[in-house]
């Protein structure tokens, strides 16, 4: 009882913490401040760092899931649906997931790291003490390039995960490139592509809140920033599949 008692306070005081860091955000955007120096440098390291494992990840998964579909592919002769099924699970579900997943193990970790090692050396009280918002100077930077960015390279993950989809095809099953484009071009909307695109930006904002959050209210010394950065992709990684599920269910 005595377990259930204090993980029941944990999720308690992440919930009210992060409720508290929202309405920061929100007085914070009316009217927006962002700090320039530290939104370019934010760019650079969340996108530009990030853009290398996104382009593997993306077309070693485009290609696995031409793999594993083509077994089917083949027994029924269906090879003109092939673009498609790749397309279709990679814009709306794949592509952001993967993509989301990785955002938090890497940018999401880094982040609660840095704000977390911030906090407890005291940069953060001395922030305050020379009249600097923590969390329009910090924060606010993190959370627009991590939505930014991640909507970004979603898009250019969709796009590699097919072209690595296509080569695959091409070279594994016969499935000439230009019939994997027409199924893809044929048989896959806008709306699967823009189904993607909203996840990503559910996802960036929900990593850079809950990476934010963790951050902000680390304590315990180098321990403490473990934790946190533990908690913080844990906590992200849920946040993921229940946004993953509800975006889904209201957009059928």
């Amino acid at each position: 009882m005595g377990g259930f008692g204090s993980v029941f306070m944990s999720v308690s005081h992440a919930i009210g913490t992060m409720a508290l860091l929202l309405l920061e955000i929100v007085r914070c955007t009316l009217p927006p401040k962002l700090d320039g120096p530290e939104t370019w440098r934010n760019m650079y390291r969340v996108g530009v760092k990030s853009f290398p494992i996104v382009v593997v990840t993306a077309a070693l998964t485009g290609a696995i899931m031409v793999i594993q579909s083509g077994m089917y592919i083949e027994q029924y002769g269906a090879y003109g649906l092939l673009g498609w099924g790749a397309g279709y699970s990679v814009f709306r579900e794949v592509g952001p997931i993967m993509i989301g997943l990785m955002f938090s193990g890497r940018v999401g970790a880094n982040n609660t790291a840095e704000l977390g090692t911030m906090k407890v050396t005291d940069q953060i009280d001395a922030l305050r003490a020379l009249a600097i918002d923590p969390i329009s100077y910090l924060v606010m930077p993190r959370i627009f390039t991590m939505i930014v960015m991640m909507f970004l390279l979603v898009i250019v993950g969709d796009f590699v995960a097919l072209v690595g989809g296509a080569i695959t095809s091409q070279y594994l099953l016969g499935v000439s490139v230009e019939l994997f484009a027409w199924s893809v071009i044929e048989y896959v909307g806008l709306n699967d592509f823009f189904h993607g695109l909203y996840k990503a930006v559910a996802f960036g904002f929900a990593i850079a809140v809950i990476s934010c959050n963790a951050g902000l209210n680390t304590s315990g010394g180098a321990v403490g920033v473990g934790r946190a950065v533990n908690n913080s992709v844990v906590g992200s990684a849920i946040a993921i599949f229940v946004l993953d599920y509800l975006i889904t269910y209201l957009d059928t």
